[in-house]
């Protein structure tokens, strides 16, 4: 994988998780689809519009399949069945050599942060499985703000966090939803192939 980094120099840099530092998306639509099928849906959950909702906060990914479906059924209980078919699925995750390189180069020089559309607890876990969480000074999901992406909030709690304005931070993404929000954060960014 090859990534573009935009000339000029920069004062921190934020990292979307999943899909950008660690190849977990894979993983979160095998957990989608069996948690929407125990929930209902008579057929596999569509690839395409999974992936068309990456960096959508969890909680609001049930509701949006909830009406795609047109499925009756209890979010909280399809967000957090999901949730644990996930969790037990973790370990199998593998890291985005070429970011994860990237991080670790700059960890010394420039303060590095996380700003995932996952569950706080999720996260964190992901970022321990792996041996990335000693990385980053900040980590910012749904939870901390008001609106999750594609808003800007993520990024520039982010931002803020590290001390860093956030035209100086430059965001790893690989979903539209995160890049729309790194361009409203007035961020540069860099697109992550999260289909491989």
């Amino acid at each position: 994988m090859q990534l573009t980094i935009p000339p000029g120099s920069f004062d921190g840099y934020i990292f979307d998780l999943d899909g950008t530092l660690i190849d977990t998306m894979p993983l979160h639509y095998r957990a989608w689809d069996q948690a929407m099928q125990a929930a209902g849906l008579p057929h596999p959950l569509e690839e395409d519009f999974f992936y068309s909702l990456g960096g959508v906060p969890t909680k609001r990914v049930a509701e949006l399949f909830s009406e795609r479906y047109r499925l009756e059924m209890d979010l909280d209980r399809v967000y957090h069945h999901k949730e644990e078919i996930f969790t037990a699925m973790q370990a199998e995750a593998r890291l985005i050599e070429p970011v994860v390189a990237f991080a670790r180069e700059k960890v010394g020089t420039h303060p590095l942060a996380v700003a995932s559309g996952g569950p706080r607890d999720i996260v964190r876990g992901s970022l321990h499985v792996t041996g990335l969480a000693s990385l980053f000074k900040a980590v910012v999901t749904p939870e901390d703000v008001t609106h999750g992406k594609p808003a800007p909030d993520m990024f520039l709690l982010a931002a803020r966090l590290l001390g860093v304005e956030p035209t100086r931070c430059l965001v790893f993404e690989d979903a539209d939803f995160g890049i729309q929000a790194a361009q409203a954060a007035g961020m540069q960014w860099v697109r992550v192939p999260s289909r491989r």
